[in-house]
Formats: structure tokens, C-alpha cells, sequence
């Protein structure tokens, strides 16, 4: 996938779709609350959202379970069009550090972050096609650090290998950012002051 608008893509998908007269279903993975909120407000009501929370990167486990604890928080809190729910996952940090192997020194935001994304977003994309979503997606583009046009390169990738579509995004555009911390602040959020793994936290 080029570097081509991801918000225009995104905007002509949905126009189609109420166009149709059709609420499709959205495996969305989530990598924290505050990342989630503008998000699940935005597409809530064009999808029914189902949020998967897959995340073995996170460390320590306490702050797995403290990042989870906020994302079901919000999701009962916040009013959504369409009703979303969750599907979660059990934490093995392990495959993380199996699939950074050898990346440990790698500075943040390359080679090692890139290979968290896909580890994430296979899995959601092999969730979405057992479970027969019509798209996935992640949270993770909201992020001012995190690389849209890689992240949107990996997922259409895993669409075409699991014949799931990807809904393009770059989710900190038209400010969503910005509203995810004015949210953050509405709910009283927990936001971590690091990306997630044990290098970040370094």
C-alpha cells in the first residue's frame, strides 16, 4: 500500500457502506484505552465493533492487566451508537520476545516495532477471519510515534493472505489525537507514559 490518503480511503469505504444501507462488522485491536477512545467514538457509528485486546508486548504484567482494566472501563462508559464489545486474548509475553529476538538493541520506532505490528495485527486478522468479521483494523495509527503508512502496509498485506478486508486508517488525523486525550481527560483515563514493552520502558 502507498502513502496515499488513509483518511480519504476510510471516508470512501464508510460512504459506500451507508450508501448500501449496511452496518458491516469491525475486528478492531486495541492497544489501551486512551489510544481507543476517538477512535471507537468515530467508527462506532458506521460498524458494530468487536475490540480485541492482543498485546504480548506489554510489560509488566501488572500494566497488561491495568491497560485492560481501562479499555473494559471505557467501553462500558462511553455511549456508542452501535453496541461494541470485547474479545480478549491471554497475555503471553513470550511470543513477543520470541519474535524480537535479536532486535533487543533496536532503536524505538524500526525494525523491532515494525515486527510488533504484524505479530498484533496477524492475530487479528487470523481472529477476523475465524470469527468472519468483514474488516480489521487497529488503534495503533492514533499515535503521533507509530508509522501509518507501515501499519497500513502490513494490514492490507495480511488482508490479501487471510482474505479479510483491511480498513485503511490513520486514525490522528482531523485531529483524533487531540480528542483522544480530550476523552482521556472525560473518563479520568489512566494514559502510560510509554509505549508498552520492556524496551520502550527502559
Amino acid at each position: 500500500m502507498d502513502r496515499a490518503n488513509y483518511q480519504i480511503r476510510l471516508d470512501n469505504i464508510i460512504r459506500q457502506n451507508e450508501k448500501n444501507a449496511i452496518t458491516p462488522t469491525l475486528l478492531l485491536h486495541a492497544c489501551c484505552a486512551p489510544c481507543s477512545s476517538y477512535v471507537l467514538e468515530y467508527l462506532s457509528d458506521f460498524f458494530r465493533i468487536t475490540v480485541f485486546y492482543y498485546n504480548p508486548n506489554i510489560y509488566p504484567a501488572e500494566e497488561y492487566l491495568k491497560r485492560k482494566a481501562e479499555l473494559n472501563r471505557l467501553i462500558k462508559e462511553m455511549p456508542f451508537a452501535n453496541a461494541v464489545s470485547v474479545e480478549d486474548c491471554d497475555y503471553n509475553p513470550d511470543v513477543f520476545f520470541a519474535t524480537t529476538k535479536g532486535l533487543e538493541h533496536c532503536a524505538e520506532g524500526g525494525e523491532r516495532c515494525f515486527l510488533c505490528y504484524d505479530l498484533r495485527l496477524r492475530k487479528t486478522a487470523e481472529m477476523a477471519k475465524a470469527l468472519g468479521f468483514d474488516y480489521f483494523a487497529s488503534t495503533l495509527s492514533i499515535s503521533p510515534l507509530k508509522n501509518a503508512a507501515k501499519l497500513n502496509g502490513i494490514g492490507q498485506g495480511l488482508a490479501v493472505e487471510y482474505g479479510v478486508a483491511w480498513l485503511p486508517n490513520d486514525f490522528k488525523k482531523r485531529e483524533g489525537y487531540k480528542r483522544s486525550i480530550e476523552l482521556s481527560r472525560q473518563y479520568g483515563l489512566y494514559r502510560q507514559d510509554y509505549c508498552g514493552c520492556v524496551f520502550s520502558h527502559e
